[in-house]
């Protein structure tokens, strides 16, 4: 029995597919799936994060103490004040894009184009502002000892209880420092740049001035960190086997050194993304400038890359959410 003409078409328009399978695009579908699995795999980021502070809660870092710095305003305590002034930049940027998208539906190029490069000086002033943070966070201010167990160590003063520098204390001892070398044995630790201190040093300043406390990572019932007796900072000072001075993936003088982990992980990984989106911007902005999309007769791709650039903006959201503020 043969099959009519308008029975194959009416099979093609019920299983083809057509050209847009639920209302939206190729591209559009394409940039959705990418991004429910991006956030499947930042979602599984947080959730590790969250187990282990959960697991290490009597140690974690006080994020109001480690995130005090703001530009052209050294030795004055601003706790989170920047992060915040980060968080609202990629948000606005994410109101540019929008009003990008908006003029892109009604075929506006000129308001696109300001409005694209609203969204790309946003994002470059994140993704700097987060360099910078990293540069703070690595570098340290007021350095710590580390014990043999791996806890950290931070010294106050006895009066203010106000964290002081081991660089005020610490007295010099003129003693030949050198890195660790392979010769030296088959077990060694690699060590790329020493202290600006020794252990000895520290030591001796410590003992010298008796208006100074120990503080350790471990919080008491308050959610503060525990802060020693003079004899009692004086007995755990012989437990230290080393200086720390900022952080890396081994020490953190803020306390526990899976903090240190989480954020270099955490929020490098969505620098990268917003990197990469500053990038994508960039490219979009000067196809807007080209008449590319005024040519082909819509600014789909602006709306595409809109998608990414508010997931980004999301995701940031929660880090700061459950990094920084919880």
């Amino acid at each position: 029995m043969g099959v009519t003409a308008s029975s194959t078409t009416e099979e093609n328009l019920d299983w083809g597919g057509g050209n847009q399978p639920l209302k939206a695009s190729y591209g559009k579908l394409m940039m959705w799936f990418f991004i429910v699995s991006d956030a499947l795999t930042f979602t599984g980021f947080l959730v590790s994060y969250g187990f282990s502070r959960f697991k290490n809660i009597n140690s974690w870092p006080i994020a109001d103490e480690v995130f005090t710095h703001f530009p052209f305003l050294h030795g004055i305590d601003a706790p989170m004040y920047y992060v915040a002034l980060m968080t609202f930049v990629l948000i606005f940027s994410s109101v540019t894009m929008v009003l990008a998208v908006d003029a892109g539906h009604h075929m506006q190029k000129s308001k696109v184009t300001f409005y694209m490069l609203l969204t790309v000086i946003g994002g470059a002033i994140f993704v700097g502002s987060q360099a910078w943070e990293w540069k703070n966070f690595i570098k340290g201010e007021y350095g710590a000892l580390e014990t043999r167990g791996g806890k950290i160590l931070q010294f106050l003063d006895a009066k203010t209880l106000e964290r002081v520098s081991i660089q005020e204390f610490a007295i010099g001892i003129e003693t030949e420092r050198t890195t660790q070398k392979l010769s030296n044995g088959i077990w060694f630790q690699d060590e790329i740049e020493l202290p600006s201190l020794s252990l000895a040093e520290v030591k001796k300043g410590f003992i010298e001035d008796s208006n100074l406390l120990i503080r350790t990572q471990k919080l008491d019932k308050n959610g503060e960190k525990t802060i020693l007796s003079r004899e009692e900072s004086l007995l755990k000072l012989n437990n230290t086997v080393a200086v720390v001075e900022g952080a890396n993936l081994i020490h953190n003088e803020y306390g526990n050194r899976l903090f240190a982990d989480f954020f270099f992980f955490i929020t490098g990984f969505h620098g990268f993304h917003v990197l990469s989106g500053v990038v994508i911007n960039i490219i979009i902005f000067f196809n807007v400038i080209l008449g590319t999309y005024e040519r082909r007769g819509h600014y789909e791709m602006v709306e595409k890359v809109g998608l990414y650039w508010h997931f980004v903006d999301l995701v940031w959201v929660f880090v700061f959410t459950f990094f920084y503020l919880v």
